[in-house]
């Protein structure tokens, strides 16, 4: 059975302490939003999945009770910054596999301002889910007082640039692309263009990674309908549907692990991995993708990801932001809502949210950002430790 996004709604993503708000706050006006988009009631959703990594459990339940207090089933989802793909991805496994015709995905953050530590269960690196991923980079790289996640994600960009000739101006070219995309994006935190040079210039958190480069912590919620394919037929709604084509998440193999390399430590494999069961269960590849939402956490995660994602051959993500082809009027448009670095990265929030741009493209409903007759979009979320999710969505 097919499963279809008729409905998407997201706060704007905001500093953490911006609003006076709670995390239920949040979710009310997501959930709210998708649901009107998909003109529908809370009392038509079956089961709720609710993504979110920095709350107590059943913070799921406490959010969307402000929906409504039906009894649905609801689940708590944590898979670090992949929490809110793995939500979708529950949404819609609950919808092809027959035992729902409505499921609402919700994901949340509240988060501290601050740079994020190692892992959403703290910074003891001996029993955090994460130490095995650090342990590689120390080796190789050893350990610094600057914030953990920007060091793997910094020396796995020292290592592309040592392997095929990165320069520092193609990391940056990421993070200016993105942060000029953002300036069209009513939700995102950050709306100010920034040109390759400020980027360079801007505070180093990590070397090469500038404050530019770099997502920031983030409140915000987003939330999706996923219905079936009967379901869209009985309530005429056909306008408004999205098809996820196909789906697929990975974890860590030995290959995150046997070369030493933080680049292999960061996630590459599993996206990789990922993006091929996508594309072999579509029977679709790069090649026919109009737009694409990825998880430039850091600048260095967006190229690992061209190359992962077939975008490029291995070692030519740095040539390929470079020539223009990742924006619009070149052959993809990437993180047209502005990327996580500069749309903001709520963890919970993330990957539906990536799900909402995509659908408000294919549906010519993204306003100044629109990309140009956009039929088929793909969005890759992922969080250390490991998760990588790779979503395919088509309009016909």
């Amino acid at each position: 059975m097919k499963a279809y996004i008729v409905g998407v709604g997201m706060t704007k993503f905001e500093k953490p302490e911006t609003r006076d708000w709670q995390y239920w706050d949040m979710v009310r006006e997501a959930g709210t939003a998708a649901l009107a988009d998909a003109g529908i009631r809370y009392d038509q959703v079956e089961q709720v999945p609710v993504g979110y990594c920095f709350q107590a459990s059943t913070a799921g339940q406490r959010a969307v009770y402000e929906l409504g207090l039906t009894g649905v089933p609801v689940y708590n989802v944590n898979n670090n910054c992949a929490t809110g793909s793995t939500a979708l991805m529950l949404a819609r496994q609950f919808v092809e596999g027959g035992g729902s015709d409505c499921v609402l995905a919700v994901g949340f953050e509240k988060m501290a301002r601050g740079a994020l530590g190692g892992s959403s269960g703290g910074d003891d690196f001996a029993t955090s889910p994460v130490a095995r991923h650090y342990g590689i980079m120390a080796a190789g790289h050893g350990f610094e007082m600057s914030p953990p996640t920007a060091q793997i994600f910094g020396n796995a960009a020292r290592e592309h640039m040592e392997r095929y000739g990165t320069t520092p101006a193609q990391l940056a070219a990421v993070g200016a692309k993105n942060h000029r995309h953002s300036a069209h994006n009513p939700y995102a935190q950050f709306q100010d263009p920034y040109t390759v040079e400020e980027v360079l210039a801007a505070r180093t958190v990590h070397r090469p990674l500038t404050k530019l480069q770099c997502s920031p912590t983030s409140d915000g919620a987003a939330a999706a309908v996923v219905v079936s394919e009967r379901f869209v037929e009985r309530h005429g709604l056909g306008e408004r549907a999205v098809e996820i084509a196909a789906q697929a998440m990975t974890t860590d193999t030995g290959a995150s692990f046997a070369s030493g390399s933080c680049i292999d430590a960061v996630g590459a494999p599993m996206s990789k991995a990922a993006a091929e069961q996508v594309y072999a269960a579509s029977g679709l590849g790069p090649d026919v993708l109009d737009v694409i939402e990825l998880h430039d956490c850091f600048s260095v995660n967006e190229l690992l990801t061209y190359e992962a994602l077939g975008l490029c051959g291995e070692g030519e993500s740095g040539k390929l932001v470079e020539s223009g082809a990742t924006t619009y009027g070149g052959r993809w448009v990437v993180n047209p809502s502005g990327g996580l670095i500069s749309k903001g990265h709520p963890l919970g929030a993330t990957g539906i949210a990536q799900a909402a741009e995509l659908t408000w493209h294919l549906r010519g409903e993204a306003g100044a950002r629109q990309v140009p007759g956009a039929r088929t979009a793909l969005a890759h979320n992922i969080g250390l430790g490991g998760a990588a999710v790779v979503t395919l969505l088509r309009r016909g």
